[in-house]
């Protein structure tokens, strides 16, 4: 028996049903790998991030983020080269889907009980995504930083434009890897600077 359509199980209905030791048999997904790319690059090689966002509230099958990783790569490989760019994807199929198999060969009505006992077994794993949340991200290498002190983040940080250069010059930013730390008021006072001890994270 193949599988379904995703349109029979894009609704979200139920609570999460994640793998566990009461639900067991499940498959192992179709995505393996999340991060394609230049893995190891740092978050100011990368000034542009680009966002892929979804606008309703639905399960994505592991085939589908599978999918869109392998177009993505290919698409970005092609026109950017493959050191360009930093490809990741944010959601895991964590929830899993059952199906109630259901006999189709004659006399099957002898042998199947129809809607008794109808707790399928499991068939697949999906990602639950919500309104406006991302299933994957780029990053993308410029030739040179962009002028204007608006536009997308650097790398894979969650802060804009403005914000990080202004930090970064006045050195309260920390680079990790593809993305980057903002040092605030927490841990001992002898690290810091005279006169920036209780400095807000914000200000």
């Amino acid at each position: 028996m193949g599988r379904r359509p995703a349109r029979c199980y894009r609704q979200i209905k139920n609570k999460p049903y994640p793998k566990s030791r009461y639900c067991r048999g499940v498959p192992d997904p179709k995505i393996r790998i999340y991060d394609v790319g230049m893995k190891k690059k740092g978050v100011d090689e990368f000034p542009f991030c680009v966002h892929l966002v979804s606008w309703e509230k639905e399960n994505v099958s592991s085939e589908a983020l599978e999918a869109a990783r392998i177009a993505c790569n290919k698409y970005m490989a092609k026109y950017a080269g493959k050191d360009a760019f930093h490809l990741r994807v944010r959601v895991h199929p964590f929830h899993v889907l059952r199906i109630n198999k259901m006999l189709s060969c004659a006399g099957a009505d002898r042998l199947q009980t129809g809607m008794r006992g109808a707790f399928g077994k499991p068939q697949g794993t999906c990602a639950r995504v919500d309104i406006g949340q991302g299933p994957a991200f780029s990053s993308l290498q410029g030739q040179q930083q962009p002028p204007c002190t608006g536009g997308p983040p650097p790398g894979f940080t969650k802060y804009n434009r403005a914000d990080y250069l202004k930090w970064k010059s006045e050195n309260r930013i920390m680079p990790d890897g593809v993305n980057a730390k903002l040092l605030g008021c927490h841990g001992p006072l002898a690290n810091r600077q005279p006169g920036r001890a209780f400095l807000k994270a914000s200000s």
